[in-house]
């Protein structure tokens, strides 16, 4: 337990590191923190919070920095959210994969950190579907959701086949599947392949993969990976950046990070190096999930280093996970 003094120079540290990035020295954090302690006083007080764990010495420095762990007691006790006026952009739009895409991108353009957006999980079904021949054995499939979705692949198959074989086969498929999901679909097409003629079952297995690359492909929007090259924290340390880069590529641990981020209600927060849910020390998340007509569909959050404006992050992600809510809800209310 911390007294009311220790608390009090703690967060004056933290806020002045977070803001400057320099390690905080006793003569500083005497200005910085209001109160009229000799400088002796404060470097007992600093080497306690250094016993506990709280801050940490650099080597090349006197001063002193937050741990994960001092970052993690400053945004639980001690960090004070004022409401901003934030005008973004709006999220309208037509189909509800242009306001997953332009969420990831406001995230990243009002934190200048990285956006990212877990989508509305749910079952993929198609309304329509095309074929259109590019070259031989090269088609373009087009794939439309019932909610105005569209997905565009291009694949390469056994057979070559003309554009009549292909709008033919559209047309059955259309007329028979429209409305199904692909797993539906999919489970089709292990029963009612050997009766089907050749061009109509090799074109629905192709449509069956199509739909099940582009959600999982789709399933984490990331916006603004490059605005790590200008943090300090990140630009110095190359091996880091890459570790930041191969998290961002490869999707995996952000989709474990945001699936626990759905399972609570509000803002969350996770600091590097406390759990397994943040892949590694130099990474802080601010996240929150969005919902559509009342129930949790996705999540969304920021991604930067630990030296991040908490109190900002908080409002961004807060914010944007409502305005997210209203616009795939539909709602031109912002409940706020």
């Amino acid at each position: 337990m911390l007294d009311a003094r220790a608390k009090l120079l703690l967060k004056a540290l933290v806020e002045r590191y977070i803001e400057d990035g320099q390690p905080v020295g006793s003569r500083t954090l005497s200005r910085a923190s209001g109160l009229e302690l000799s400088p002796a006083t404060i470097r007992n007080v600093m080497a306690d919070l250094e016993d506990l764990g709280l801050i940490a010495s650099p080597h090349t420095s006197a001063g002193r920095i937050p741990t994960a762990k001092g970052y993690r007691l400053f945004v639980d006790t001690m960090l004070t959210v004022q409401r901003e006026h934030i005008t973004p952009h709006s999220l309208a739009a037509e189909q509800p994969q242009k306001v997953i895409a332009n969420a990831a991108h406001l995230l990243s353009s009002l934190s200048q950190f990285v956006g990212v957006v877990m989508a509305p999980r749910r079952a993929s079904v198609f309304r329509h579907i095309e074929f259109l021949r590019l070259s031989e054995r090269r088609v373009l499939i087009i794939l439309v959701s019932p909610d105005g979705d569209v997905q565009n692949r291009v694949v390469f198959l056994q057979s070559d086949f003309s554009q009549a074989q292909l709008t033919e086969t559209a047309n059955y498929l259309n007329s028979h599947y429209s409305g199904l999901t692909m797993e539906q679909v999919r489970e089709s097409v292990k029963t009612e392949v050997a009766t089907l003629q050749g061009e109509i079952a090799e074109l629905m297995q192709a449509a069956v993969q199509v739909g099940g690359e582009a959600d999982a492909q789709d399933e984490v929007v990331i916006s603004g990976e490059r605005n790590l090259l200008a943090v300090s924290d990140f630009s110095k340390d190359m091996g880091n950046l890459r570790r930041a880069f191969d998290m961002f590529e490869q999707k995996t641990q952000l989709l474990r990070l945001l699936d626990v981020s759905s399972q609570a209600e509000g803002v969350r927060i996770f600091i590097g190096g406390e759990s397994q849910v943040v892949p590694f020390e130099e990474l802080s998340v601010v996240s929150a999930p969005y919902e559509v007509d009342g129930q949790i569909v996705g999540t969304l959050g920021v991604i930067g280093p630990l030296r991040m404006p908490y109190d900002k992050m908080i409002q961004i992600v807060d914010i944007t996970s409502r305005l997210v809510s209203n616009a795939l809800s539909h709602r031109t209310d912002p409940k706020f």
